[in-house]
């Protein structure tokens, strides 16, 4: 199944992640101390990260956790928002690249 990918821009990792956690209802799968978190629920692929390109509380882009995509591609639609669209193991990777040392695996779910 598809996942709806959402990312978004803070500064407050911690407030960020006791908010979304509460109204999502389960905890991040992956934490990156004071700087990145995500969570993979059956229809959405949530991240936050503290993105000093972007304001807090905006959109960094869309995309798609696709489990047939067999590799990380993106366009820019009409209105100039960035859609991705990988897997995620890809995405795993991406974390592990921009955060060497992170041990993240993601259920097969």
């Amino acid at each position: 199944m598809n996942r709806l990918h959402i990312a978004i821009s803070t500064e407050d990792i911690p407030a960020t992640i006791a908010d979304y956690t509460q109204r999502l209802g389960c905890a991040p799968c992956v934490v990156i101390d004071d700087q990145y978190a995500l969570w993979r629920t059956p229809t959405l692929n949530l991240s936050v990260r503290n993105d000093p390109h972007c304001a807090p509380g905006s959109l960094r882009h869309l995309g798609f956790e696709d489990p047939s995509a067999t590799s990380f591609s993106m366009d820019t639609d009409a209105n100039g928002i960035i859609w991705e669209h990988f897997n995620a193991q890809l995405q795993a990777e991406e974390i592990q690249d921009a955060w060497p040392g992170t041990t993240y695996q993601p259920t097969n779910d």
